[in-house]
């Protein structure tokens, strides 16, 4: 148990993971580990400890601090194609509706068929944008050129990669000072 820690306090200590190239599994959701996953992958000599918090974790025989920073010891290649699911499609169009280009929270985002399901469209990452309540009401189960509605971005299937740079614009709330030299956010580098 760490030094004076309730169970709340340790909850605080997330362990980012990086692959066995020093980048970040994910970017988003930015990929961590709680302390005890960290603190089991090393005992398993899965992970390399690239940082640690002040914080110590004891058992009956030794002490250590808790990883802040730690890297696979073996590379897992990135998915080719990633799953199409309703975040994805969101991740890819960046949190903006494709129609109206303004960005919302996740929760005020829905998803759009360019061709409606009633007119033979299909639910795939080719046919479907990320639209506002408003946008979606207004299309309705119109075609495009019927409602003189266009997606901003033609809707095509996106690359993990790519995926992995939009999250890369935006980051998590919480960013432990340790891993700052591990992670590549969209903002300028001081001079």
């Amino acid at each position: 148990m760490p030094d004076g820690g309730t169970s709340l306090a340790r909850s605080h200590y997330p362990a980012l993971v990086l692959n066995a190239d020093f980048r970040p599994l994910s970017y988003f959701p930015l990929s961590v580990w709680s302390w005890q996953d960290a603190v089991k992958a090393v005992f398993m000599d899965r992970v390399s400890v690239l940082s640690e918090y002040e914080t110590l974790v004891h058992s009956p025989s030794m002490a250590m601090r808790l990883p802040s920073v730690i890297a696979l010891k073996e590379y897992i290649p990135a998915a080719r194609r990633p799953a199409f699911t309703r975040f994805n499609v969101f991740l890819r169009d960046r949190f903006e509706c494709q129609y109206c280009g303004d960005g919302h929270p996740t929760q005020d985002l829905t998803f759009d068929h360019v061709i409606p399901r009633s007119k033979g469209g299909r639910t795939t990452w080719e046919n479907v944008v990320t639209a506002c309540s408003c946008c979606n009401l207004r299309k309705g189960s119109r075609l495009p050129r019927e409602c003189q509605m266009w997606p901003m971005n033609p809707p095509r299937q996106p690359t993990s990669w790519e995926l992995q740079d939009n999250g890369r614009a935006f980051p998590p709330n919480y960013l432990h000072e340790s891993w700052r030299d591990y992670l590549y956010w969209d903002t300028e580098l001081e001079s």
